[in-house]
């Protein structure tokens, strides 16, 4: 694994080019990560009272360009991981582009193979699942039974609050994403009756705070429901999008991007544009992830577990 950290002003940002998992363990605090391997060796959450939960994103059924020839293969590889787990999560979470042109036969290969993880997944849409004459219907129709507006919704699990956004409604290209005043009037009041001491788990597709803004990959209105959140004690912010890990932690939040089970992308900057990333054969499963997290009462922080396809 090939990790570059820089540590300025009290903040964390961390790259790490290797991976198909993240395991996520919650307690109250920030971030930390550790691989599925050492999670293997050493279960997170067997001796101490909690859950874990799974991130996967950037599925995208239906791509089969030379960057993977068949993303329904690496998917499958990525679910396999999972039942592999020696603590079985309680939920996964999608963070979008389940699909690579939103048609049907995509959206029911990704849901036949995630099937065979045998938990319940909760989605968010990404740009690639918006893509059909109803701009996002074929998605909701699927996945938005008793969300609101274009999707989002929040549910509340063993004392954490998880809230889904969606930021890629009329999403250009190129053009960063929005989240929209209808969706943070909602936020604003579903976050305003709770604790403090609430933990919270934010997730969306494309990542809430600036990662590369010349090619999009932020949230133009990402500050005002950053805004809401600063007075909760334990905020995690997990996106997908970038299809690579990138950690960042301002106060009491950390962000964490997810990684793809389809293709890799370059660093932001590093080429002319995003997009499929063609790397030798041998090297591709290196570069695929899925993301995990386990809640421990008591404890400090949320670890964030990360892991390859190889």
């Amino acid at each position: 694994m090939d990790d570059h950290h820089e540590d300025r002003r009290g903040f964390l940002k961390c790259m790490a080019w290797a991976g198909t998992g993240a395991l996520f363990t919650l307690g109250g605090g920030l971030a930390s990560s550790i691989s599925l391997d050492q999670a293997a060796a050493k279960p997170y959450g067997a001796k101490a009272k909690g859950f874990s939960f799974l991130q996967i994103s950037d599925s995208h059924i239906g791509f089969n360009k030379p960057a993977n020839p068949d993303a329904r293969a690496t998917f499958r590889e990525a679910v396999g991981k999972i039942l592999t787990l020696p603590v079985k999560p309680d939920f996964i979470i999608h963070t979008g582009d389940v699909t690579q042109l939103s048609r049907p036969e995509e959206f029911d290969d990704a849901d036949q193979i995630l099937k065979e993880a045998g938990l319940t997944v909760f989605h968010v849409p990404g740009e690639h699942d918006m893509l059909d004459e109803g701009a996002g219907k074929a998605f909701l129709d699927r996945y938005g039974k008793g969300t609101k507006g274009a999707g989002w919704y929040s549910f509340d699990h063993n004392g954490v609050h998880f809230v889904a956004l969606v930021n890629v409604v009329n999403l250009k290209a190129g053009g960063m994403g929005s989240l929209g005043q209808d969706q943070l009037e909602w936020l604003e009041k579903d976050l305003a009756g709770r604790s403090a001491s609430t933990p919270i788990v934010v997730f969306a597709h494309i990542p809430l705070w600036t990662v590369y803004a010349d090619w999009g990959w932020g949230t133009d209105d990402a500050a005002q429901a950053l805004g809401y959140l600063k007075r909760f004690g334990s905020v995690t912010v997990l996106n997908g999008h970038i299809h690579q890990i990138t950690q960042k932690v301002e106060g009491n939040i950390a962000f964490h991007t997810a990684r793809s089970t389809a293709f890799p992308q370059p660093v932001g900057g590093e080429g002319p544009s995003p997009g499929p990333l063609k790397v030798p054969a041998a090297q591709l499963r290196s570069m695929l992830g899925i993301t995990s997290a386990t809640f421990v009462r008591g404890q400090d922080r949320i670890a964030l577990i990360d892991d390859t396809l190889a």
